[in-house]
């Protein structure tokens, strides 16, 4: 990226000038380096030249990259209790919009009470390589942020401005594939957060044979660093176990010859970045590319992981939930508590007969205080439109996942042109939008509640995918 390089380089031009005259001597004459952060800040705020300016920033990041735990806490707080609201301006800002409602006071209503962190942050971001640093910044703000309102407060100003910074428009999405730079690479072994990968032979696997696909968003001002990507599976069919998709072993196919694309492991990669929406745009900009490429995909689903369903599980079986659990079902699930039932086909027949009711309650009954579903990977993917089409027993037997959902996973659907209604179905009644084949499972959810948690046999050759005993049913 040469157009880049020369940009940096330019920047880092214009900051080593600007930091000769901070070196030279402050506006007090005091040396930079007996300068405390605070005062560099205010420095930063007051200054009027673009050099100075980025000098300044540089050396407030600069300071605070090396600064230990406790350091970081207070400046921080210095953040929250210094660089807040001017509140005596912000009253007479108030009053002046209760007299007089005009544009001009409602603008000046807006400017007063944004807090001067913002534009702080925003002068800070001049540094090179400043947004990297912002990111990192979030990074320990975040580990902070339970701890007090005041670190909330901040990370509000945070994510209002990565909020534009990070805006899909400034994004570009890029193919990543074994011709990739090693450093990239890299980098996708250690942010991959799904399916873990062991090795540089494990990720040729994923990312060689004809029939994968990854994809990455970076940004311009983190060119090297992707903030999210997803892991595709071109398939002639919908897999119903990850093995599916990970094993050695595998058939490979053409990728001409697929009908469905599998999303298998979409993974956000700087935890300073969370919360900021960018998988929902990766997941649609993908679908657009690969019918694009590939006209004879007809299916685009996930293989998706559901770390909430155990948690949720625990508590019914603690009676915390309503209604609660029969007896019957309490004795099946007993079975969980050993760590090899998987292995049992009875036991493990059993298990679904009782679990798999409760997975579509989980899905499609309980709700968070603010109306949305449970589970985390549900709330991205049907926030997006995808329906929730199938469960899958057994879909994953790593430790990781027999202990977050006893090894279950489910296939999201997304259909083009249904994504809006189901959309608006959810963010506005509470829907969730599911198969019949998956709705119809609800009503077994009320037998396992007050009967023996024996429920008929017959739909679940038809309803559910599972593997018991390690073979398919």
């Amino acid at each position: 990226m040469p157009e880049t390089s020369f940009f940096a380089d330019m920047l880092q031009s214009i900051t080593d000038r600007g930091r000769k005259l901070l070196l030279a001597g402050s506006r007090t004459g005091e040396d930079a380096a007996e300068i405390d952060l605070e005062a560099l800040c205010e420095m930063l705020l007051s200054s009027r030249g673009e050099a100075s300016g980025m000098a300044i920033a540089a050396e407030i990041l600069d300071r605070w990259s090396a600064l230990e735990n406790d350091d970081v806490q207070q400046f921080l707080h210095m953040l929250y209790e210094r660089f807040g609201p001017d509140t005596a301006k912000l009253d007479e800002a108030i009053e002046n919009y209760r007299n007089d409602r005009s544009s001009a006071a409602i603008i000046a209503l807006h400017q007063t009470a944004e807090p001067r962190r913002q534009e702080l942050l925003r002068r800070m971001n001049l540094a090179p390589n400043g947004t990297a640093k912002l990111v990192r910044m979030r990074q320990q703000l975040l580990a902070s942020k339970e701890q007090s309102d005041e670190f909330r407060a901040v990370d509000t100003d945070f994510t209002h401005l990565f909020g534009s910074w990070f805006n899909r428009g400034f994004l570009t999405l890029r193919p990543i594939d074994w011709s990739t730079p090693a450093h990239i690479l890299e980098k996708i072994i250690k942010y991959e957060a799904v399916h873990e990968i062991a090795g540089w032979e494990e990720l040729r696997r994923r990312l060689a044979p004809a029939d994968r696909r990854c994809f990455a968003f970076f940004h311009p001002r983190l060119a090297d660093e992707p903030l999210v990507f997803v892991e595709v599976a071109l398939t002639r069919s919908v897999p119903n176990a990850i093995k599916d998709v990970l094993d050695e072993g595998r058939e490979q196919i053409n990728a001409d010859e697929a009908t469905t694309a599998v999303f298998y492991s979409i993974s956000n990669c700087q935890d300073g970045l969370r919360g900021i929406s960018f998988g929902n745009f990766l997941i649609k900009q993908v679908v657009e590319d690969l019918r694009r490429d590939l006209p004879g995909l007809k299916n685009f689903v996930t293989l998706s992981p559901v770390p909430g369903f155990a948690r949720w599980l625990a508590k019914a079986r603690a009676s915390a939930a309503e209604p609660p659990l029969s007896d019957g079902a309490h004795s099946v699930l007993m079975l969980l508590d050993d760590p090899t039932w998987a292995a049992d086909e009875r036991r493990a027949s059993e298990v679904a007969r009782v679990l798999l009711p409760l997975a579509v309650r989980y899905f499609l009954v309980e709700r968070t205080p603010e109306g949305r579903p449970l589970d985390p990977v549900a709330r991205f993917h049907l926030g997006n439109g995808a329906r929730l089409e199938r469960l899958n027993f057994l879909g994953d037997r790593s430790p990781k996942a027999m202990q977050q959902a006893h090894g279950l996973m489910v296939n999201y659907l997304y259909k083009l042109e249904d994504i809006v209604a189901n959309h608006e179905a959810l963010a506005q009644r509470s829907e969730v939008a599911a198969s019949p084949a998956v709705k119809s499972l609800l009503s077994q959810d009320g037998e396992s509640r007050r009967g023996n948690g024996q429920q008929n046999s017959r739909p679940f050759a038809q309803i559910v995918s599972s593997r018991i005993g390690g073979r398919r049913k």
